[in-house]
């Protein structure tokens, strides 16, 4: 009974005795780089840099010289080929964003989104009113899709490691399967941590 009792006590001073969590709330776009890991920060530079390279190139111009409208664009698959988990999805929102709110593009919503507004569509064929019901079969479809891969490679020694990011995207013709965009954005950290194994 006495060792229960000791053992209660001592738990309980050590919850007492531990340090308090302070958290801060900060700016979104506030510049971050606790981990040394990939993070928002590094995402958001990376669409917005990738997606201005993208719309300024001549791919653009040249498609409505031709067809006398914009193009239409979807976001494809941006694959983690890297060492560490990268929420993609955030990454592919981000591009969707940029290319949107350029102007210079429309949009059309990416195969996850187009399965289940199909099945919505569907659904109002069978229970909608005639009037409200949306028509099957009248989809705009994607001139281009957007696909890319972001890798990384560590290098480390003694307690310095360094993590190279290459995103790669490339923006493709769907009919002819022509690439008519390729971007490239790097990102390059050192984090030093003394005498500490990785």
């Amino acid at each position: 009974m006495k060792k229960a009792f000791v053992v209660l006590l001592v738990l309980c001073l050590s919850m007492a005795c531990g340090s308090s969590r302070k958290v801060y709330r900060i700016e979104p776009e506030t510049v971050t780089d606790l981990s040394g890991r990939w993070n928002d920060t590094d995402a958001r530079l990376v669409a917005e840099e990738m997606i201005a390279d993208c719309l300024s190139r001549v791919w653009i111009t040249d498609y409505v010289a031709g067809a006398g409208e914009k193009p239409v664009v979807t976001v494809g698959t941006i694959r983690n080929k890297s060492s560490e988990h990268i929420d993609t999805e955030t990454f592919t929102s981000d591009f969707e964003r940029e290319l949107i709110n350029s102007g210079q593009v429309k949009f059309v919503a990416s195969r996850i989104q187009r399965d289940e507004i199909r099945d919505e569509r569907f659904d109002q064929q069978e229970w909608a009113s005639p009037e409200t019901m949306k028509r099957i079969r009248a989809e705009t479809g994607a001139d281009f899709i957007l696909l890319g891969a972001i890798k990384s490679i560590t290098d480390e020694i003694e307690g310095t490691k360094v993590v190279y990011y290459q995103t790669d995207l490339e923006m493709i013709d769907i009919e002819s399967m022509e690439k008519v965009w390729i971007g490239t954005k790097k990102i390059k950290k050192e984090i030093s941590k003394k005498k500490t194994k990785w």
